[in-house]
């Protein structure tokens, strides 16, 4: 119990750090660990330390590229954990995530459509078209009011694929100029993450998250089934419609700054629950925390691992596939502890 509790106070404490180290994270030669620590004494002292440094360029790489990048990738990876999370709970079904059940795809559709034709803002295109890829997964696996997991899952397959071969035509149409940024958005990537991305996604995940948290307790009662929700004076179907509202409010809003981040609504709230068991109460809040952190230490490795940035869906993708088999093997997946 008490490891538990301490584990907790980690998990609320840890991105804190990781957001100070990630400023020093970077492969630029201006502004490595040495000369971020000397222009942080320059602004302190207010005195020119080394002449040598050009604090402008150093303030620029902070705060106008790496700050905003942070930000970013905490946002999204916070807003994807919760959003699985939840998704988790009303479907009761562990292998359940916004890239299972066509959200993804849906909002990515949505947003390279916008990117392509700016028709409707990037952010509003993804929210309406991943809501709607969730509504047709849902609608197609319900049969006399009844909601089959499997069905669930593969009518998410179905709409998921339906909505990428949207997306191909969508590619195929589009200029080479915007091609070219739609083909780096769908595999995952914050390397145009700047201040218009923070303030555009902020509100949007925000409010989504809030929605998730707000919802926390019925989320356990929901997780019981339908007959024990409505036992409890729950009305089921109103409580999961609220839920799918705030996990794709969220999980569009990440979509439409970062792009297709592959499996990772689905492993980290395993790994939260695996540290800290399934109440939503206490869940939630752990999974955005540390959701964030995690999809930032990523990010940090993505663009100093190499002389080139690393697609950051790619390494989710890779990470998330053996961590999923992993899952599938294992007979307790986290439920019942």
């Amino acid at each position: 119990m008490k490891n538990r509790k301490a584990l907790k106070i980690f998990l609320y404490c840890i991105p804190f750090p990781v957001l100070l180290f990630s400023l020093f994270a970077g492969p630029s030669e201006i502004a490595t660990i040495d000369n971020v620590l000397d222009y942080f004494e320059h602004i302190i002292k207010q005195e020119n330390l080394n002449t040598g440094l050009d604090y402008s360029t150093i303030q620029i790489i902070l705060f106008d590229i790496r700050l905003p990048r942070i930000l970013i990738a905490f946002l999204v990876g916070g807003a994807l954990s919760v959003s699985g999370s939840g998704l988790q709970a009303i479907f009761r079904n562990p292998l359940v995530s916004p890239y299972i059940l066509g959200l993804s795809s849906g909002a990515a559709f949505g947003a390279a459509l916008a990117l392509a034709f700016t028709f409707l803002p990037v952010q509003i295109a993804a929210f309406l078209f991943g809501l709607l890829a969730v509504a047709l997964s849902y609608l197609a696996a319900l049969k006399h009011k009844n909601l089959s997991i499997v069905s669930l899952i593969l009518s998410g397959v179905v709409v998921s694929g339906i909505f990428t071969a949207l997306l191909t035509i969508v590619q195929f149409l589009s200029d080479p100029f915007k091609l070219q940024s739609i083909v780096h958005w769908t595999m995952g990537n914050l390397h145009n993450a700047n201040w218009h991305s923070v303030q555009s996604s902020f509100i949007p995940i925000l409010s989504g998250v809030t929605i998730l948290f707000l919802m926390r307790w019925r989320l356990n009662v929901l997780a019981l089934g339908d007959e024990e929700a409505r036992s409890s004076g729950i009305n089921p179907v109103t409580e999961k419609i609220i839920v799918l509202i705030g996990a794709s409010l969220a999980s569009s809003a990440a979509i439409s700054v970062a792009g297709i981040i592959g499996l990772y609504g689905l492993i980290i709230p395993h790994m939260v629950r695996m540290m800290v068991g399934p109440d939503n109460r206490q869940t939630l809040l752990i999974n955005f925390f540390f959701g964030g952190t995690f999809l930032l230490i990523i990010d940090d490795f993505s663009r100093t691992i190499a002389s080139f940035e690393i697609p950051i869906g790619v390494i989710t993708m890779l990470i998330g596939a053996p961590f999923f088999l992993y899952l599938m093997n294992k007979s307790n997946l986290g439920w019942e502890n």
